[in-house]
């Protein structure tokens, strides 16, 4: 019961440090920065027909573009000051003196920014699913099916990116090392969109080409099957991985 009291205690004191890191800030230009490009796809596909059920493949695509686009190097930011406040602030050893080990508090770290990235993440999709309806005024009915799948894939690869990157902060003390891939992650991101699907499985980041929803066959937007399957094993594996590094931080720091 009192390690669960000490876990509760270090999660409320990772919410406590994020009014000073402009955490909110961060979050809201991954929301604005997501639906100004799932708008703009929408503006700028030639054939975009409110009254079609394709309208919302338009949306789809952007949604698939803009979160490989800006996401990684976004979550990279988040991760990276959550983490560089300990580097800073000797907070390791303040908080080992506390009980709470440094693998302790990358779990906490995790908890606490996965629930913000759970917000971003769903909420950015309920956003664009109402502006397409008010806004865009698609009549046809969202295939809210393919949504949700959508949405739960771009979560779970969000999530394990997030993790990778409070791992690699906590390891490495020059943050610039973390922003540097999270810069890369955009750009691996981006063009695993246009290359075979086995290729996509070499990286995290070429998860979210896995996970795209709608994007162009030739001259047609048309929706795209996600690779449920892969997005999985990702999570399970990103999990394993940062359960394992981070109880041998525990057993390091004793």
């Amino acid at each position: 019961m009192n390690r669960r009291i000490a876990t509760g205690r270090a999660v409320v004191n990772e919410f406590a440090k994020m009014r000073h890191l402009s955490v909110g800030l961060v979050s809201t230009v991954m929301v604005i920065g997501v639906l100004a490009l799932s708008l703009f796809a929408v503006a700028s596909s030639p054939d975009f027909d409110p009254d079609t059920p394709d309208a919302w493949n338009a949306l789809l695509g952007g949604m698939s573009l803009g979160v490989p686009l800006i996401s990684p190097l976004l979550l990279a930011v988040l991760a990276s000051r959550q983490v560089d406040i300990e580097h800073q602030g000797s907070g390791w050893l303040l908080q080992s003196t506390s009980g709470i080990t440094p693998g302790e508090v990358c779990r906490a770290k995790l908890v606490a920014l996965g629930i913000i990235v759970t917000a971003i993440t769903i909420g950015t999709n309920l956003i664009v699913l109402i502006v397409g309806k008010l806004l865009a005024g698609i009549l046809p009915p969202a295939p809210l099916g393919h949504w949700a799948g959508f949405t739960f894939c771009m979560l779970a690869v969000n999530l394990a990116v997030l993790a990778l990157h409070i791992l690699l902060s906590a390891k490495v003390e020059n943050q610039l090392v973390a922003l540097g891939i999270g810069v890369l992650g955009c750009i691996l991101a981006v063009f695993s969109q246009g290359l075979p699907a086995a290729a996509a499985h070499v990286t995290p980041w070429g998860y979210y080409a896995l996970a795209q929803a709608a994007g162009y066959q030739g001259d047609q937007l048309l929706m795209l099957p996600i690779s449920y399957p892969s997005i999985v094993a990702l999570a399970v594996i990103v999990g394993v991985v940062f359960a394992v590094l981070t109880f041998r931080f525990d057993r390091q720091e004793a």
